[in-house]
């Protein structure tokens, strides 16, 4: 376990160590992640994740994958699948997989239970009626007319929407509480609909389907979870939450708890606690599983797992560490207190980690050719260079170098700007890890297009000779144009291009702020070494930033690379901070 000293205090772990001390539930911590299979997990979802596996690792408890999966008109095993291989991504892994759906049976008699009770009815108004009754924040709703319904009645309708009698929509089941509570989710809520949908996980088995504030609180109940975290959109709904804990009462009906053993499951003694959180937010996103599912079916992305996207998925493809993503939500921290985080302090964590682990290679996006006339053709050299040059331990590489190179184009400028230190015509530059050059001749297509650099090499500043510590102003990189490996590179940046897509004061919609430079792809040169690099490998290109060889892509002779980000941040600068 780790030492839970070691991780950032918060109010949720003062919480857990509290109740660990004073031995509430035994001193057992037990937790869940319980995402609905109805897209792809996204980076606001990682919070959750790193929240929920890290209070259970900390504390020596447990924590449960359940897929809340009672809604099958949106769910599909490709999500299901998908948020395993998320959840695993970013470091973690469940003690139990669990489906709200393994206990539809539970929930069925547990409902039967409420309406014996006389706390739950059959309902038949629609949808827009039970708006039109549920009332508003300053006046009272109204009664059903069915809600006094005889016990009797209320248990054959149940069990008839169970048989699959009634056509969707026409009957719910709702709880019976209190129509002037000043909290509307009290309202009678339903806690079933019908639904003729055939279900992920259960086929066609059930025709009815429970709602998410009635499964989600019994699943918690039935695993045993101590502590149910949740985002801050949850916190009203928690009287909901204790309300059908309190009136199913799970440990203490024999009936309920058989049947939770006869699904296999064993109930766990003890009462959950629900907990509410403030989401994780970032500019320069949406996070909405709706405008996301948008982007995708529409084509403004390259599916659910493009670069550009804020999901799980894409960030793992952008080249976008599963530690660095730990390490932003631990730094953003856990509080009441809705907040929107810089997107730039999530690139900085990517940064951070990246400069430690990635090994260093030479590589040019925008290529102009450069000839060392003062080099004989057939001119062929190896020379060593460090793959990383803050620890030895990566040890070194051999850089093939001849007489023709390519350099980036921006690295010359034909009539240069105040502050231009690199190559000019006439001027010096050193190139790295050869020596000094000095632009002789600059050659033109019939156009005026810069084509050729013609340049001569200063052989005394070469390393090891008498003057390679002469000084000159700009440094820059290249490879060798004979023996470079040609590769597309994918410049990815923020898909928005304003901090609040969502804003619609101005009239637009966030898709009006897609940002169309957001995606570029170049025909690049890579020195040799890069050209059957592993997927997902992820360098640094000097000068550049870093780049993670496509996980889908990217194959052994066609290299495809993506830039994850650039060394500093660009958008800082732009908006002068």
């Amino acid at each position: 376990m780790t030492d839970a000293a070691s991780t950032p205090n918060n109010f949720i772990r003062q919480i857990v160590s509290d109740d660990r001390a004073g031995g509430k539930h035994d001193g057992r911590v037990g937790t869940r992640f319980p995402p609905e299979p109805n897209g792809y997990l996204h980076l606001g979802h990682a919070k959750s994740i790193c929240l929920n596996f890290g209070i259970s690792r900390d504390f020596a408890g447990t924590c449960n994958l359940r897929f809340d999966d009672t809604n099958p008109a949106k769910e599909d095993v490709e999500y299901v699948e998908a948020i395993k291989d998320d959840v695993r991504w970013l470091g973690f892994d469940w003690a139990e997989l669990r489906h709200a759906s393994d206990y539809f049976e539970v929930f069925y008699r547990s409902a039967i239970k409420l309406i014996e009770d006389g706390k739950a009815y059959v309902c038949d108004l629609s949808a827009d009626e039970v708006r039109a009754y549920r009332g508003t924040l300053t006046e009272p709703g109204r009664n059903s007319p069915f809600r006094d319904r005889t016990v009797e009645e209320n248990l054959d309708l149940f069990r008839r929407m169970r048989a699959g009698e009634f056509a969707d929509g026409a009957r719910t089941l709702r709880a019976k509480i209190d129509m002037a509570s000043g909290n509307i989710n009290l309202r009678d809520p339903a806690i079933y609909r019908i639904r003729k949908l055939t279900h992920q996980n259960t086929g066609d088995a059930w025709p009815i389907y429970p709602m998410y504030d009635y499964a989600h609180c019994l699943s918690d109940a039935i695993e045993g979870i101590t502590h149910s975290l949740c985002t801050l959109e949850f916190e009203d709904h928690r009287p909901l939450y204790d309300w059908c804990l309190d009136h199913v009462d799970l440990p203490g009906h024999p009936e309920l708890t058989e049947s939770v053993r006869a699904a296999g499951f064993a109930c766990v003694p003890g009462r959950p606690q629900q907990i509410e959180f403030a989401r994780g937010n970032l500019d320069y996103t949406v996070m909405s599983k709706r405008k996301l599912m948008a982007l995708v079916q529409d084509g403004l992305v390259d599916g659910w797992d493009d670069p550009r996207m804020p999901t799980l998925s894409g960030a793992r493809r952008r080249g976008f560490p599963a530690a660095a993503i730990r390490a932003f939500w631990e730094r953003a921290g856990v509080t009441k207190q809705n907040s929107v985080i810089e997107y730039g302090v999530l690139e900085g964590c990517v940064r951070d980690e990246l400069d430690g682990s990635a090994a260093r290679r030479l590589a040019v996006i925008d290529p102009l050719r450069l000839v060392l006339t003062n080099l004989p053709e057939g001119h062929v050299e190896t020379l060593s260079f460090p793959n990383h040059p803050k620890n030895e331990a990566f040890g070194m590489r051999d850089v093939p170098f001849s007489r023709e190179l390519w350099i980036e184009r921006e690295d010359f400028m034909a009539e240069p700007v105040k502050g231009f230190h690199r190559l000019v015509p006439g001027g010096e530059v050193r190139l790295r890890g050869v020596g000094i050059v000095r632009c002789d001749e600059v050659v033109r297509s019939d156009d005026g297009t810069i084509t050729e650099l013609r340049c001569s090499l200063d052989a005394t500043t070469r390393p090891g000779e008498a003057g390679a510590d002469r000084k000159v102003k700009g440094t820059i990189h290249w490879v060798d144009a004979t023996r470079a490996v040609a590769a597309d590179v994918r410049l990815y940046d923020r898909l928005f291009d304003v901090p609040d897509p969502d804003d619609d004061t101005d009239g637009k919609t966030y898709r009006d702020h897609l940002n169309p430079n957001s995606r570029r792809i170049v025909r690049a040169w890579l020195e040799p070494s890069l050209g059957d690099v592993a997927a997902e490998s992820v360098w640094q290109f000097e000068r550049l930033g870093y780049f993670v060889a496509d996980r889908r892509d990217h194959a052994a002779g066609a290299p495809v690379f993506n830039r994850v980000v650039t060394l500093r941040d660009a958008w800082a600068k732009a908006a002068g901070k």
